[in-house]
């Protein structure tokens, strides 16, 4: 009876520890990691052509001083947005007022030499009808009437010219933009030849001229003929330095009339709305030219694509959390997603957060990335 009481309680002393034990694998289990996924998606997606583009003003003027004489002040700061008519430099102005007056007196004293001319003729006139001049005599004055005129002619053109040269002792901006660097400061004798005090570009709208290919004309042209569109305009689209999508899509305007003999391309031109001041003339930037109706694609994060040597893949998770590897084929990039050609469908969740610490077949906490 006892040897039977002790071998019950050794079995139930081994039930006890094999209970503690699984108790002890379950807790010492890690948890499954976590990762952030996508939906596959289906979007109208435009195709498209790049290209690389220089961003160039619509307007540009360098600032030349018309007259001779020292800079009195300079009224902006460099770097501001300027209007049409502000007052950008103003030259010491003492020498043109002088020469104001002086033409006014000028003209002045023609008048009064035009009147005197005028009554010497009248006086001759009647004169001559009682014959106690010649004619001649008459006709010596009608000559000087009309010089006189003449010299007041010739005043008044000396004394406008003088009011021209004044105004241009103020130098004003000519276009609206922002103003750059100021070449020469205050006190500096400049002059026409002295060159640019400063430069103007205009900001909104803008231009990007990019270089297209005989292949790509030709293409375009045959789809413009196609859709029978008569403008022959294209929307065009431009990455920023961050490589981020310009919000304010452009409108080609212009193809240039002629190949160039050194690169075999036609520059193309588009203007684009610059109303944040985000496009600065002179930089590059990617041009993305839209070509053709849009058309429904599977789209997904470029995070999600993958690369190695057997070509893109994507990391997918299936329905019970379990990792799978899918070779993808994809197409064209649109701003932060990727157009996915073959391998995927719509729906599917590709991993985009928490790639490298997960392999096919393992079981993930998965948790979908905002915005999706």
């Amino acid at each position: 009876m006892a040897g039977r009481i002790g071998c019950f309680r050794w079995m139930i002393a081994l039930w006890l520890v094999a209970q503690s034990g699984s108790a002890f694998a379950q807790a010492a289990a890690p948890p499954p990691p976590s990762v952030t996924v996508a939906p596959v998606v289906s979007r109208e997606v435009t195709q498209t052509a790049d290209f690389i583009g220089r961003i160039t003003a619509i307007n540009k003027v360098d600032i030349v001083a018309r007259v001779a004489g020292f800079i009195e002040q300079r009224l902006f700061t460099e770097g501001q947005m300027v209007k049409t008519g502000d007052l950008l430099f103003s030259i010491e102005p003492a020498t043109y007022k002088a020469a104001v007056e002086q033409a006014t007196a000028n003209l002045a004293k023609a008048k009064a030499a035009e009147i005197n001319a005028a009554l010497q003729l009248t006086r001759a006139q009647q004169l001559v009808r009682n014959q106690n001049i010649p004619q001649a005599t008459v006709d010596q004055r009608v000559a000087d009437e009309a010089s006189a005129q003449a010299d007041i002619m010739e005043a008044q053109a000396a004394l406008d010219q003088a009011n021209i040269n004044l105004g241009y002792t103020e130098i004003r901006s000519p276009i609206d933009g922002r103003i750059g660097l100021a070449n020469l400061t205050v006190g500096n004798l400049v002059g026409p030849s002295t060159g640019t005090l400063a430069t103007i570009v205009s900001q909104d709208p803008i231009y990007v001229i990019f270089q297209a290919s005989e292949r790509d004309i030709l293409e375009y042209k045959r789809k413009i003929a196609e859709v029978g569109d008569q403008n022959g305009h294209v929307r065009v689209r431009v990455k920023l330095p961050d490589d981020s999508i310009y919000q304010h899509p452009g409108l080609s305007d212009f193809l240039d009339i002629q190949i160039s003999g050194s690169t075999d391309t036609v520059a193309v031109r588009a203007e684009l709305p610059n109303p944040e001041g985000l496009l600065v003339p002179g930089e590059f930037v990617a041009v993305a030219v839209e070509a053709g109706a849009p058309q429904t694609a599977l789209v997904i994060p470029q995070s999600a694509v993958q690369l190695d040597q057997a070509g893109r893949y994507v990391l997918v998770v299936d329905d019970s959390k379990k990792v799978e590897l899918r070779r993808v084929t994809v197409g064209a990039e649109r701003g932060s997603d990727v157009v996915v050609t073959d391998g995927l469908k719509e729906g599917e969740l590709v991993m985009v957060e928490g790639i490298q610490k997960v392999h096919p077949g393992q079981v993930v906490a998965a948790t979908t990335a905002p915005g999706n």
